[in-house]
């Protein structure tokens, strides 16, 4: 059976661009030439806004014009009264791919730095300017979203996953370091799991990106046409609201889904390895693990190991030095430390970025790319700093002059962001109600289901109980009760 142009046109008007993204995933066109040709798509809906990148073919890997248009109509949008909500989505089968790193490395190589780091400075104003949004922002990550895509949507208040997604900062793959505020964003996750992502390049795949805090909500894609429609249908909603929204179009882990791959004991090898504050140190706690057969993640070792090792030196000596300062920083001063580490890469501090771009993307060579130098001992710690992240560094003399504003046109200084709001909650605050020190600790001690009671109080959120009874299963150990105190939690020293 076949839909009539005028009613597919018709279907399409009503359901909007997640619909759009999953006929274009079955090869159906639903909109005029014209309009497909268009890099971006933009649309209102009573009190919506939408973006929807619109390079399928390209993965909607951005460029400057793409850029440029977005952050023209965001502007807009955030001024204009009607609008209430702003949803930012792609068509085909990635949300973007990453930034159009292959054009940035053309300029390079004909003698224009200054085009090169034009880009990362107005890509980074961008996502600056989406992540202090003060309207709310959905952004829908049905699809690949790996760099710069990643920044379009890693500090909106709302982000959703399906088992479509696919996340990923391979930036070291490519002999350049994590950008687009992944210094800030990634620190925050749970444990070390932000070093681990950052230095490996390795994938998150469908609802673990929900699970570890990436994303903020899991939706199946075939629920995201309904859900937008409900969106649409409020006059001014709250973040509140809005978080209720989508966690109602939640659905319970199958047993035919994928198995999490970090939890458990990987999640605790994690933990301990990617702790260490060198890269040497973290790769020699690789090797010793890999070497005992006894243990259940030696294979994951030996696997991560060899991954460290194809992945440029350079890249991961400046990729652990920016995680572990991010640590500290607000998103604003990330952005900038990052914008000093593109153009020193841009500049001339290594030519790794040029090197790892030419062979994976440009020539798809196989094996691990012509890095200079090739090994750690080529490189210390002391040069990567006096390069890469020291102010009279003559790599980073040319860094553009970035604004990082709210949108109200007024520059701001380090504005509190708190991008897992609307996450599942943290270690971190697991520990906090369990050791007394949280504002909403209870007077008493917890066991497991007084544990998880307490948290359908705090967060009434789907993926709580199993997040609970992951880490409680991990960090806590019960401690026996007494003819005085019923057995208790206490978290591990």
């Amino acid at each position: 059976m076949t839909l009539s142009s005028a009613r597919l046109a018709k279907i399409s008007k009503h359901m909007g661009p997640a619909l759009m993204n999953a006929e274009t995933r079955r090869g159906v066109s639903t909109a005029s030439s014209s309009e497909q040709e268009a890099p971006v798509l933009f649309r209102s809906d009573n009190n919506c806004r939408t973006y929807t990148l619109n390079q399928p073919k390209k993965l909607n890997a951005l460029d400057l014009p793409m850029i440029r248009l977005i952050k023209s109509k965001i502007e807009d949008w955030e001024k204009s009264s009607l609008c209430h909500v702003i949803i930012g989505t792609g068509n085909g089968r990635a949300f973007c791919a990453g930034g159009d790193v292959k054009g940035i490395v053309t300029n390079i190589k004909a003698g224009h730095p200054e085009l090169a780091t034009q880009f990362f400075k107005e890509e980074f104003e961008l996502d600056y300017q989406l992540a202090s949004l003060n309207k709310p922002y959905v952004a829908i990550l049905d699809g690949i979203t790996m760099g710069g895509g990643v920044g379009l949507s890693i500090n909106a208040p709302f982000r959703i996953a399906t088992e479509n997604t696919v996340f990923a900062m391979p930036e070291t793959k490519i002999g350049y370091s994590p950008d687009v505020g992944a210094s800030f964003f990634l620190p925050r996750l749970d444990g070390y799991l932000g070093r681990y992502l950052a230095l490996t390049g390795n994938e998150v795949r469908g609802r673990e990106v929900f699970e570890i805090g990436i994303a903020t909500h899991y939706v199946p894609s075939n629920r995201i046409p309904a859900l937008l429609e409900k969106l649409r249908g409020l006059e001014a909603p709250s973040h509140e609201t809005i978080d209720r929204i989508l966690d109602e179009s939640y659905a319970e882990r199958l047993p035919e889904d994928p198995s999490r791959t970090l939890a458990g004991s990987r999640r605790a090898a994690i933990d301990s390895i990617f702790a260490y504050d060198t890269v040497e140190e973290i790769m020699t706690a690789l090797q010793v693990l890999a070497s005992d057969t006894t243990d259940s993640q030696a294979t994951w070792a030996k696997e991560t190991l060899e991954a460290l090792e194809s992945r440029s030196p350079t890249s991961l000596r400046v990729a652990l030095e920016a995680m572990q300062r991010g640590e500290s920083l607000e998103l604003d001063q990330a952005l900038k430390m990052e914008l000093e580490i593109a153009t020193a890469y841009c500049s001339g501090a290594s030519q790794d970025f040029v090197t790892g771009v030419t062979a994976v993307l440009v020539d798809k060579e196989k094996g691990t790319p012509s890095w200079s130098p090739s090994g750690l001992d080529e490189i210390s710690h002391a040069q990567v700093l006096t390069s890469f992240f020291d102010s009279a560094s003559p790599f980073l003399q040319n860094t553009p002059s970035a604004t990082f504003s709210n949108n109200n046109d007024k520059a701001t200084s380090s504005v509190k962001m708190d991008p897992m709001a609307y996450s599942l909650p943290s270690e971190v605050e697991l520990r906090q109600i369990i050791q007394g020190s949280h504002q909403f600790s209870a007077s008493t001690a917890y066991n497991l289901d007084d544990l998880i009671g307490r948290f359908r109080q705090l967060r009434p959120k789907h993926g709580v109980e199993e997040k609970i009874r992951e880490v409680v299963a991990r960090k806590c150990e019960l401690v026996p009760a007494t003819e005085q105190q019923q057995a208790y939690l206490q978290w591990k020293v």
